[in-house]
């Protein structure tokens, strides 16, 4: 059995991994996952009790219990590259020994459920809206560095969107990944279901145009709204799902994106004053995942 050499998996002198600073004891088998550090407090505020708080960087975590369910909140920041350090993190804190550095004989599966904000890529959602990615598509690369990628992607829909969107070679290859269906029925008759990408940046890779124009051309998005697969389309803009939703396949674990949309990229509109129907979002979430 391979032990893990401390320059792969680097703890902490309190015993705790590296990034987090979390021990395995501190973390819940649910973990909701929030990009905004001050996002926590939001959600956090809505538990009964809380057991331990630790704070490194921009990872906050709070675990506690809501309607008697155990739970753990964690903020992110920006970007699949964080995730890749959370998600990796966070299996290692419940599958490997820490003393031996081995991996444990018995697998331990945590819900990582992703609450975000969107920018939506089709008319008929507005501002608001609930939208859970059933399918999550990387334009980061990050799943092209690890071995099984193509075990956990839909490959037939992966051809036919590089196809339709005349993929540039100088761009990482995209992938498409399904959420955990246990989390999918969950979630279902709350949330509107769509495919959604993650993009490695805020601006050119989204398809904005401020000074420098996008590789893929200014009519970028409208080649993505046209896209269709089977009956479904495009349907949304975030940052993070399609690393979460990858990595959580790959490990063994379950894990969804759920995001308010707050942009409504076909009209042209931004709602600067989402909070409240983030917190609703919050809410919906928490009471969904307290009977899991």
């Amino acid at each position: 059995m391979r032990t893990i050499p401390s320059s792969e998996l680097i703890i902490n002198g309190d015993g705790s991994i590296f990034h987090l600073h979390l021990r395995p004891e501190q973390l819940a088998d649910t973990v909701i996952l929030v990009g905004d550090p001050g996002r926590v407090d939001m959600v956090a505020s809505m538990f009964e009790e809380r057991e331990c708080e630790v704070a490194s960087r921009e990872f906050r975590t709070v675990t506690g219990a809501y309607k008697g369910k155990r739970l753990s909140v964690l903020s992110t920041g920006i970007g699949t590259d964080n995730i890749d350090i959370v998600v990796t993190e966070l299996d290692a804190l419940v599958n490997i020994d820490f003393e031996s550095r081995q991996v444990k004989p018995e697998h331990r599966t945590l819900n990582l459920v992703r609450l975000g904000t969107s920018g939506a890529l089709q008319a008929d959602l507005p501002l608001g809206t609930f939208l859970m990615s059933a399918t999550s598509v990387g334009f980061d690369g990050l799943l092209n560095y690890y071995a099984g990628r193509d075990s956990v992607c839909d490959l037939e829909i992966e051809r036919a969107f590089v196809e339709h969107m005349s993929w540039r070679e100088q761009l990482p290859a995209p992938y498409f990944v399904n959420a955990a269906k246990e989390l999918v029925d969950l979630f279902r008759d709350s949330t509107v279901e769509g495919i959604t990408i993650s993009a490695p940046g805020f601006y050119g890779p989204q398809g904005r145009y401020v000074r420098i124009e996008p590789a893929l051309g200014t009519g970028v998005n409208e080649a993505i709204e046209s896209f269709e697969f089977n009956g479904r389309r495009i349907t949304n803009y975030e940052m993070e799902g399609s690393a979460l939703a990858g990595l959580a396949a790959l490990l063994g674990h379950r894990a969804i994106t759920i995001c308010t949309i707050i942009a409504q990229r076909v009209a042209g509109e931004a709602n600067t004053d989402y909070k409240p129907f983030v917190r609703q979002m919050v809410e919906m979430a928490l009471d969904k995942l307290a009977t899991i």
